[in-house]
This record gives structure tokens, sequence and C-alpha cells, in this order.
């Protein structure tokens, strides 16, 4: 019986090397991947979620809905201050419906209407939810980290619930 001396040769060991060096390069590349979609998520929200949380981003008041088609509703904007009604400004079918009076702001230089309070401000994260439960498969699935996963998968669908709870 051939005794050991408990060296390695110089190939097993570059391919040691190697092996490890390929699984630190998927950790990385899977961290890009979650962190990409979570970025993407939040600067896709923010087109919505800025004149929805901001007092002083747009022009606020009563969207009242006149009629809707199937991708958008229109109606008469009454602006909270002194100024008239305008007539033809439009949002999304999915947080108005005909006949509603919907609180609103309005998108800075556009006759497109953001809906505000609770509901409004939680519709407007629901890209960075889907974003979130989407990187959540990623975090648990390439890189191991279940408990992580977890907290951003019920982040996300806890948002997207929420918001249409609040519609």
């Amino acid at each position: 019986m051939p005794r050991s001396t408990g060296r390695r040769s110089r190939l097993r060991r570059a391919g040691e090397s190697a092996f490890g060096v390929l699984l630190v390069m998927k950790s990385g590349v899977m961290a890009l991947l979650a962190l990409l979609l979570v970025v993407a998520g939040v600067w896709t929200s923010l087109s919505d979620a800025r004149p929805a949380m901001s007092a002083g981003s747009g022009e606020r008041g009563t969207l009242v809905v006149r009629e809707c088609g199937t991708e958008e509703c229109r109606g008469r904007f009454e602006p909270a201050g002194d100024a008239g009604p305008v007539p033809g400004v439009s949002i999304g079918t999915a947080v108005a419906a005909e006949g509603e009076r919907v609180p609103v702001a309005l998108r800075p230089g556009s006759r497109e209407a953001v809906r505000t309070g609770a509901a409004g401000v939680l519709y407007a994260w629901v890209p960075l939810a889907g974003a979130l439960v989407l990187g959540a498969l990623v975090v648990a699935g390439g890189l191991r980290m279940v408990r992580t996963a977890w907290v951003m998968g019920l982040l996300g669908a806890g948002v997207m619930v929420g918001a249409f709870a609040l519609l």
C-alpha cells in the first residue's frame, strides 16, 4: 500500500483553483442579475411614484372619470387650487373606473394623471414589487440565500396585494 505524503499534483491544484474561480464567477453573475432586476424595478417605478408621493411634483386635485376605453380612462381634472377645471385628462384603467372621483396628481407638462394616496403610491411601486419577486428567485436559486429570498419575495408580494386591495 503506497504511503500518502499529503501533496497534490500541480494539475489537481490548478483544477481545484479553476473550479473555485468558476464558483465565484457564478455567484458574482447571479448577484449582478439580482441587482439589475431590482434597479430596473426602481427605475420603472420612479416615473409614477414621484408625482404620486411628492406634493410639489405635479398639480394635485380630483379627476372625475367620464369614459373608459381599453387602456385608459378620460375625464375632467379639478385642481385643488384656484385654477379652473382641465378637460381631457387621462389615467390608466387599472386605477380608475367610469363615474369615479379619484384623487390624482398631473405629471408635469402633460395631461396624464397619476393616482395619489395610499393606493396610488402602492400601485406606483408595483414594478419594483415584481422585480423583487423575480430577484428572489435568482437569490434563492443562484446564490442559495434562502432567507433573504423569502424576505424579498414576501415584500414584493405584499406590495402587490396591498396595491390591488386598496384600488
